[in-house]
């Protein structure tokens, strides 16, 4: 007989979100995507001054700041034809990257690796055999039996009392998870040092942005960054060493902790290579512009369909064409009024809500869709776009890490089997990697044009009398974002934004198609329907990101358990 779960709210997650799942014979035959929450900013900004918007808009969230704000000034650019100087460009590009590498740190270690981690296996493990296989797989300086022996300590501490704080409502003990006590040890002893790196990411965002979250350097035309070598309180030589020192710190832990982490992992978990897969449509933007007119970019962008790698579009630019004409949202199944589809610079976003009703209406996000069909979004999609392009960057950390989980698992690994739950995290990891030399590279790129006397960083920005569109992207670390603007007399039209959440969490369209998360837990094998963590491991490897209780039925709507997880 089938079962229906909810979820709500999802655990270790940023935002409200609820996820409902029908089980037959331990397997998800059906799922629900629902966002729990409506902001109602893009109508708070019409008649606004646009060089306004991104100080609005980075307060779309608290952890995802700085991505709304860049896309903001640049759908203002655009519309405005506004060119941005090099330093500038390659100011916001630092920002951008040292945010990206914070969030992925932060996403695997802290949101996502206790779904397959078992803490409480930890005080059963030796730290000197931990030692032993740490050096067999990085040369990181910190995997010592003293670190490991202190990280075992304050688990077996936390036992010990009794109170178990953020470990209370785990699911410990589960068969789906199946690490030896030592890798627990591991990994468990590197949540402890993510904290410390994380950080130093934050700082680079903190010295170049002024504070963080919500940045306060952005302009549109620009940065407010002064910059003068003598100068204590401006970007001087002082600041963009310190800068490279920080990135340092983060890239070495990148390269040896993070990504080998992620890499050992999959190869401990194979089986969920064949797991999560679902839509297989990809879509991500350029970004990390190389000049001031936008026109070459570090990170390629494109889609793909089907999964069918050898026939990826590319885009040529970041607001390209095809891109711009293509995006509509979808409001079938969404707590809002309208009908037909609408492409975002005629979006409404006027609310209805009605109850959740899994037949009609059930979620406040909308459903993107690009040339009707719905997009998966994020590090998968980047690194799918950028391989199948032969994207050398690309290639190169692809490769270096299937390498690394064949060495690992000795087990076999295509670019296919990236289609699924351990594929997203590997490609997180991945990306993350990519963006760690970009940060060297991009920081070397304006320390050299400074050095050239260019200590210019903004262009002012003229208004027409007349109507303009315009499109600002990024691809953040959930994946492609784009702010849609009209402006009129100077002042905001119409405004939407069509972020990573809305193209993964999207619920079902006109056509009934499911969204990414929805149809990426079809198929999902349970072990414990009543402990579904097999659901969780799923979302979480797109990385939406809170703490939560869930509530299992039957159809009927009779209670069989009430859980609480993590």
């Amino acid at each position: 007989m089938s079962k229906r779960i909810t979820i709500d709210p999802i655990t270790r997650i940023e935002g409200h979100l609820r996820i409902d799942v029908e089980v037959d014979d331990n397997a998800v035959s059906n799922a629900w995507a629902s966002c729990t929450m409506w902001r109602g900013i893009e109508k708070i900004l019409r008649g606004r001054d646009p060089r306004d918007a991104w100080l609005f808009t980075q307060r779309f969230c608290g952890v995802c700041t700085t991505v709304h704000a860049m896309a903001s000034v640049r759908a203002v650019e655009d519309a405005l034809q506004l060119e941005v100087p090099l330093n500038a460009q390659l100011i916001r590009n630092l920002i951008l990257i040292a945010h990206a590498l914070h969030d992925h740190i932060v996403h695997f270690y802290q949101l996502s690796a206790l779904d397959w981690v078992d803490v409480m296996q930890i005080p059963n493990a030796d730290p000197e055999r931990t030692e032993k296989l740490a050096e067999s797989l990085s040369p990181w300086t910190r995997n010592s039996r003293n670190e490991f022996k202190a990280a075992q300590d304050r688990v077996k501490a936390v036992a010990a009392s009794g109170q178990l704080g953020i470990f209370m409502n785990g699911y410990w003990g589960h068969p789906a998870m199946h690490l030896s006590p030592d890798v627990n040890l591991l990994a468990f002893s590197h949540y402890i040092q993510a904290l410390e790196y994380q950080r130093k990411a934050l700082q680079v965002v903190g010295i170049l942005g002024s504070k963080t979250p919500h940045i306060q350097n952005l302009t549109v035309g620009g940065v407010a960054n002064a910059i003068d070598l003598d100068s204590a309180t401006a970007l001087n030589a002082d600041k963009l060493e310190h800068i490279r020192e920080l990135l340092s710190d983060v890239v070495r832990f990148i390269n040896e902790v993070y990504v080998v982490d992620v890499c050992a992992v999959a190869a401990m978990y194979p089986e969920w290579f064949k797991i999560g897969g679902g839509v297989k449509n990809y879509l991500a933007v350029p970004d990390l512009p190389l000049d001031s007119a936008g026109s070459s970019y570090d990170l390629p962008g494109g889609y793909i369909l089907n999964g069918d790698l050898a026939g990826t579009r590319p885009f040529k630019t970041a607001s390209d064409k095809m891109f711009r004409d293509s995006v509509t949202e979808d409001v079938t199944h969404a707590y809002y009024e309208g009908g037909k589809p609408l492409h975002p610079w005629k979006g409404e976003t006027e609310p209805e809500f009605t109850g959740w009703n899994g037949d009609k209406k059930y979620s406040w996000v909308k459903a993107p869709r690009f040339n009707g069909q719905p997009m998966q979004v994020g590090p998968l999609a980047q690194v799918l776009v950028g391989f199948a392009q032969g994207h050398p960057l690309t290639v190169k950390h692809a490769t270096a890490a299937i390498q690394k989980i064949q060495a690992v698992g000795g087990i076999k690994v295509t670019p296919d089997m990236l289609h699924s739950t351990l594929g997203r995290h590997g490609a997180r990891a991945i990306r993350a990697s990519m963006l760690a030399e970009l940060a060297q590279k991009h920081l070397q790129l304006l320390t050299d044009n400074i050095a050239k006397g260019d200590y210019t960083v903004f262009n002012q920005p003229e208004f027409p009398n007349h109507e303009v569109e315009g499109v600002g992207t990024h691809e953040a670390p959930r994946g492609t974002l784009s702010h849609w603007i009209v402006i009129e007399d100077a002042k905001i039209k119409n405004y939407q934004a069509v972020v990573p959440s809305t193209w993964n969490a999207s619920p079902r369209d006109l056509s009934g198609a499911h969204g990414p998360y929805e149809a990426s837990l079809l198929h999902t094998p349970l072990a414990r329907p009543e402990e579904p963590l097999e659901v969780l491991r799923t979302v979480h490897s797109f990385d939406p990101c809170m703490a939560c209780a869930c509530h299992t039925f039957d159809p009927t709507g009779r209670e069989i358990a009430k859980v609480k997880v993590l």
